[in-house]
């Protein structure tokens, strides 16, 4: 369950959402829109969550006046000749170009072009032609900066890896051992998916973000702040 609740600090209010799911602390996020989302145990009082999010409002107001300095993307893909797309940290022009016959791999990186072959130059098979092509780079990728870090780790976890599309979250690690991953994530540069992934690998040693995580997560990458806000920037 989502609902919104305020809090005054000085002449702001803020707005904020709570989910409450099977954890044990409570975590706080600021999201690139500006919006505030509140993660808590079942079973956590509205009150204790409000006193959590005013002990941290300085915080979250600095962290929304940063966002907002960022002009905001654009809303919505047209796949169109000319539109921008962006592919592991890079931006590149989409170009297309129509064919007569069948063309076995109809997307490729040309210069600072994306291109993509089609009999039909109507938007919509653009967006599936591209949207493939991204989400098998994607799960490429992926699977090689994941086994990099598992190797450099020693992570003898037997994990699967999956992409799928999500609103809010990078990646996530369920208990059963399957690490999940945004295909959006593609778009990234790949200091920033390296962050992804080690951030769910330090998961493995602590389920939550305690203090705990947060040592490991900074002797394993020191620079993982650096690489979040970029991360963030960019979506």
């Amino acid at each position: 369950m989502n609902n919104e609740y305020r809090i005054a600090y000085g002449e702001r209010l803020i707005s904020y959402g709570v989910k409450f799911g099977n954890r044990r602390t409570m975590e706080i996020a600021v999201l690139p829109n500006c919006s505030v989302e509140v993660k808590a145990p079942v079973g956590s009082s509205l009150e204790a969550i409000a006193t959590k999010v005013k002990k941290r409002a300085a915080w979250i107001v600095e962290k929304q006046d940063w966002f907002a300095k960022f002009p905001k993307k654009q809303s919505s893909r047209q796949y169109l000749g000319g539109e921008t797309h962006s592919y592991m940290g890079r931006r590149y022009r989409l170009k297309i170009e129509t064919v007569k016959d069948f063309v076995t791999k109809p997307v490729k990186i040309s210069g600072g072009f994306i291109v993509v072959c089609a009999k039909l130059d109507n938007p919509q098979t653009v967006k599936k032609l591209l949207d493939e092509w991204l989400r098998e780079k994607a799960i490429a990728n992926f699977r090689k900066i994941l086994e990099f870090y598992k190797n450099k780790y020693a992570v003898k976890s037997n994990l699967r890896m999956q992409v799928r599309s999500m609103k809010t979250r990078w990646g996530s690690l369920s208990k059963g051992g399957i690490l999940t991953l945004n295909s959006k994530l593609i778009a990234a540069s790949k200091d920033c998916i390296e962050y992804v992934i080690v951030h769910e690998l330090c998961h493995l040693v602590h389920n939550d973000h305690g203090k705990a995580f947060y040592k490991l997560l900074e002797r394993r990458m020191p620079d993982w702040e650096k690489r979040k806000m970029k991360l963030e920037r960019e979506r």
